[in-house]
């Protein structure tokens, strides 16, 4: 149990994180007065108060309001939850009400994931006017580190790396497709391997070298053309549109962009392997009503279903 009487944890003036709370809320002192119907002054001191407290600037000011630290985030994913568990205590209420609160949720994942995801959470919460969703690019590698730093609440990848402090769920199986603009790359359906290394290739790489393919490929003393390569697969999408070329990526992704775009998409002629996509959090989050809540939104709207292969 925690030491109430212990000197340093007196000092602390808890309603001084409800101010903190609602600074990282709004993103400016106006508007977290405003929300917590107290005067810009009085926040400002609580501010200054913050300041001292945790030896640090927690927030830097911008054209637009002002900016959290390193230190804010990472003090936001334990404060959070922290004080919903408190408030629930209070007024023995215990659950998150999303029709009438007010929180921005922060999502890690790569473009491929975003596009087949945000578009059905940003419906779900249409109606929801104190809801706002935002997405920070990351990958299975990058988003364990992200939620620890307080940089985002939830990640989604494919088969995160993480360790014993965070939490994991799966949410839907995905593999690879290839995709190419059939107006400009008029190939047989379905693809055969001949065709598909005598044409040139757009690729999705984190260091722009290699991907997946050229790994399977290798294995059969294969290669393939690169013309080009890209982090970003929507921006590859975007290229086939002019391009006669084509691109292996995400079967959720190639799916949406193939729609979208009018492009052709079909199973690659040679075996790819499939993986499972996850969402991740902090264990700390784990109890947060809003945090279950927001964990419940992401398992109901996942991927769409994909369209049959063209």
């Amino acid at each position: 149990m925690i030491n109430i009487y212990d000197t340093e944890f007196r000092k602390a003036d808890l309603n001084l994180l409800v101010v903190f709370g609602a600074l990282m809320r709004e993103g400016s002192v106006t508007r977290a007065a405003a929300a917590l119907c107290l005067s810009q002054g009085t926040v400002s001191a609580a501010l200054g108060r913050l300041r001292r407290l945790f030896d640090d600037e927690l927030f830097t000011r911008t054209r637009t309001g002002i900016e959290p630290t390193r230190r804010a985030f990472e003090l936001a994913r334990q404060v959070e939850p922290a004080l919903a568990l408190i408030w629930s205590a209070v007024t023995g209420r215990d659950r998150f009400d999303p029709a009438t609160a007010r929180r921005v949720f922060t999502l890690g994942m790569s473009d491929d994931l975003e596009a087949a995801l945000l578009p059905r959470l940003l419906a779900a919460t249409a109606g929801l006017p104190g809801i706002r969703i935002a997405v920070r690019q990351a990958n299975r590698n990058t988003v364990a580190d992200m939620l620890d730093h307080g940089e985002i609440d939830l990640g989604v990848a494919a088969a995160p790396a993480h360790g014993p402090n965070h939490r994991s769920e799966d949410l839907f199986n995905s593999g690879y497709s290839c995709l190419f603009n059939p107006r400009l790359l008029p190939l047989p359906i379905p693809l055969r391997l001949d065709d598909y290394l005598a044409h040139p290739h757009l690729l999705i790489s984190y260091d722009g070298r290699r991907g997946i393919v050229d790994d399977l490929l290798e294995e059969r003393g294969l290669t393939r053309r690169v013309i080009a390569s890209t982090t970003h697969f929507s921006g590859a999408a975007l290229h086939l549109t002019t391009l006669p070329a084509l691109a292996t990526l995400p079967t959720h992704a190639a799916a949406l962009y193939a729609d979208s775009l009018d492009l052709t998409i079909t199973e690659p002629p040679l075996p790819t392997p499939s993986y499972t996509v996850s969402q991740i959090w902090h264990a700390a989050a784990t109890e947060d009503p809003a945090h279950n809540w927001l964990r419940h939104l992401v398992r109901e709207h996942q991927r769409p279903s994909s369209p049959p292969q063209k």
